[in-house]
């Protein structure tokens, strides 16, 4: 058995058995530490892309430059405790987030910036962008039109991914947005688009067996404690601590299916 395969067959496993049995709801104790061994190696080798708009984006470095790699938003803070705790499981992170992309745009680069990169945890976060064109640029196609477009571009990126690789775990981010700034002066058009588009994304995720990661809901939370603009200074775009709460959302999700994992529960 090849490393791919067999990296790929544990995702497999791990997740059938986290469904099955699910997973510690504690912190994993002093007396968990003889199992750390054995979780590494279930890490072992395996490849972790980040494909999305601005807000993965982060302005991520486009070379080699450790130091940038991987942006400075949520795709940074889980791939730099990842790599912290697992440290000898060679794992590799892939940030490959575009600002401004579109679902469209997301599809003409599919190849290169995911299938050649051959992802055993494939997370996607796309829509605001979507969202934004349809209100301030009105297509000539009526709401459900749009809407279906969207959903059939996104299904084709999966049918891809699943082609490629049926074993590849696949992580959908729900787009999001907060009534701040110029969002909240078109809030009544931004908001009702963007529950659209999160209702095809959720269908998405039941049809392809994908992890979803509600960051609208995540963020409608943590308005109890700070205002919208502590979390996301422009309706769009997280602040720092807006991306840790999305940091911890994604590791809480994915959690539930990679037994390694269990660490976060």
């Amino acid at each position: 058995m090849t490393k791919n395969s067999s990296r790929r067959s544990f995702l497999r496993s791990a997740a059938i058995a986290a469904v099955a049995g699910g997973l510690p709801l504690q912190i994993a104790k002093s007396s968990d530490v003889k199992d750390a061994t054995c979780l590494e190696k279930q890490a072992k080798g395996m490849t972790i892309l980040f494909q999305g708009d601005s807000i993965t984006d982060g302005k991520r470095g486009r070379n080699a430059d450790p130091n940038h790699i991987m942006g400075h938003g949520y795709a940074f803070s889980i791939s730099s405790r990842w790599g912290a705790d697992f440290p000898s499981s060679d794992l590799l992170f892939y940030n490959r987030g575009i600002s401004g992309n579109t679902i469209t745009q997301l599809q003409s680069r599919w190849q290169t910036d995911c299938l050649d990169l051959h992802p055993d945890v494939l997370s996607i976060l796309i829509g605001i962008n979507d969202a934004a064109k349809f209100v301030e640029n009105p297509p000539a196609e009526a709401k459900e039109i749009y809407v279906q477009a969207f959903e059939d571009c996104y299904r084709n990126l999966l049918e891809q991914v699943h082609k490629h690789d049926p074993n590849t775990l696949i992580v959908l981010g729900l787009p999001f947005l907060a009534p701040v700034g110029k969002i909240k002066e078109h809030w009544n058009s931004y908001q009702p688009m963007v529950a659209k588009l999160s209702d095809r994304v959720r269908n998405l995720a039941v049809e392809f067996d994908a992890v979803v990661v509600d960051f609208q809901r995540v963020f409608e939370e943590a308005r109890k404690k700070a205002p919208d603009t502590y979390w996301i200074w422009d309706g769009i775009h997280p602040t720092v601590p807006g991306h840790e709460l999305m940091a911890r959302e994604w590791i809480t999700q994915v959690s539930k299916r990679l037994k390694f994992l269990k660490i976060y529960s």
